[in-house]
């Protein structure tokens, strides 16, 4: 068949414009495999069992002394840091690096950041540590990450909960909807005192001013206030579970963007929040 100069001029800018959009719709999994492949190696991911197995239970029952002698009028929050370390001093020492294998769901998984996503940072924190003591691994289907934060959120409007939930108030609802589980509120002073859980297997959860957290892929310069989970270090940064980003899973942050981020919802003025974290752990 023979091609006229007008029908060439047709065939080609169709297929310029069919490989535009390709190009354009296929550009966050070329921007997507570029990052991954630009992370550093990570520790081998250990799961809950494989903790447990080896759990430094003196360290744990020590802290749950702590908790119980505090009256009930000061709440669950543990004294304070200094006890924890005194708890702590014949205690393993905490090794270099370390990974939990802790699941991963975006808190938007279709990428429908509208209500109520934009604001599950919390529901999907608590329901990936929730997956790490049942021996859930990788990222979760995306209908089954919704369902499950879908689920989380009605029980909370039932239950009177409010948009946003201090750590304190994410610990309750952990407590009513989880069966096995209980939380505790304690302080956050840095690096070791977050590494200190993650290294006897117990993820950590960090409420934090989203505006100040060192994430590129936040839209918008962030949110007001989110939550996410610590499941690793390596010898200068944190290895997180960030639900706010599809890039979230084992995003990594350094030590001190993170925790200089750290502060609980405090009425909206998160920066002036308390610097607390959420820890999560299967009932003995």
């Amino acid at each position: 068949m023979k091609i006229t100069y007008k029908r060439f001029i047709i065939v080609f800018t169709a297929l310029v414009i069919i490989g535009g959009v390709s190009g354009y719709l296929g550009r966050g999994m070329i921007r997507d495999r570029l990052y991954h492949a630009s992370q550093p190696a990570l520790p081998p991911e250990e799961t809950y069992q494989e903790q447990k197995d080896g759990a430094d239970l003196p360290y744990i029952d020590e802290l749950e002394e702590l908790n119980n002698s505090r009256p009930p009028a000061a709440g669950r929050q543990l004294p304070d840091e200094e006890s924890l370390e005194d708890a702590d001093a014949d205690a393993v020492e905490i090794p270099s690096e370390k990974l939990l294998a802790v699941p991963f769901t975006s808190q938007a998984p279709h990428a429908n950041w509208d209500m109520p996503y934009q604001e599950a940072c919390e529901e999907a924190s608590v329901i990936m540590v929730a997956g790490y003591y049942r021996g859930e691994r990788g990222a979760y289907d995306p209908d089954q990450a919704d369902r499950m934060i879908l689920d989380l959120i009605a029980f909370e409007e039932n239950e009177g909960f409010a948009v946003d939930t201090t750590a304190e108030e994410t610990a309750e609802l952990v407590e009513l909807f989880y069966s096995d589980l209980e939380a505790l509120v304690v302080p956050m002073t840095g690096p070791d005192s977050v590494k200190r859980y993650i290294a006897r297997g117990i993820p950590v959860i960090l409420p934090a001013d989203g505006k100040a957290l060192p994430n590129p892929n936040f839209l918008n310069g962030g949110p007001l206030y989110h939550m996410l989970v610590v499941r690793g270090y390596t010898e200068d940064r944190f290895i997180t579970n960030d639900p706010g980003t599809r890039l979230g899973e084992t995003f990594l942050y350094d030590y001190d963007g993170l925790l200089q981020a750290v502060h609980d919802w405090n009425n909206g003025d998160v920066p002036n929040g308390e610097r607390v974290m959420l820890i999560l752990r299967k009932k003995s």
